[in-house]
């Protein structure tokens, strides 16, 4: 069984037409799990709901404990991409278990958006990787501990 977490960031973003905004909304990872017909059993557990810039050092404790606690051996986080590099850090050390942090530059309800695709590689990474902490976005896969996301360049990269 696969466990995902969701924490928020622009996977789950909504865009507000009235002020042109964007907020986190709730995760449509339940949706896109059955469309994309992954077979392989899974539940989705939501921590929190917000920008990956807003995520705190006591949310990464709860995204650390929540992971901990769970008897899945087999975890995918969705994250924003800000600072997943950080939280994949705190989450690193967590023996037993491969860990997998992913999000989208563009929200899950646009047209145009990596979140299916970096879902799809989150699922067959966190099948394939050994124990350990990973970010997996846009076909590679980082350690925790030696990624950093390239603001200019938009991609993440090793470290």
């Amino acid at each position: 069984m696969i466990h995902v977490f969701t924490t928020g960031g622009t996977i789950d973003k909504i865009y507000h037409d009235a002020n042109s905004e964007f907020a986190v909304g709730d995760s449509l990872l339940p949706e896109l799990l059955t469309e994309a017909n992954v077979t392989l059993p899974w539940r989705v557990t939501g921590l929190q709901r917000k920008d990956s810039l807003e995520l705190t050092d006591v949310d990464r404790q709860q995204m650390r404990d929540a992971v901990a606690a769970c008897p899945e051996e087999r975890i995918i986080i969705t994250h924003g991409t800000d600072t997943m590099a950080e939280s994949a850090d705190a989450l690193d050390g967590i023996a037993g278990k491969t860990i997998v942090l992913f999000g989208a530059m563009q929200p899950a309800r646009m047209r145009h958006s990596d979140a299916v695709f970096n879902l799809g590689f989150a699922v067959a990474a966190v099948g394939l990787l050994p124990p350990g902490v990973y970010v997996a976005m846009n076909g590679e896969v980082f350690e925790a501990g030696r990624v950093r996301k390239n603001l200019k360049a938009g991609r993440f990269e090793r470290d």
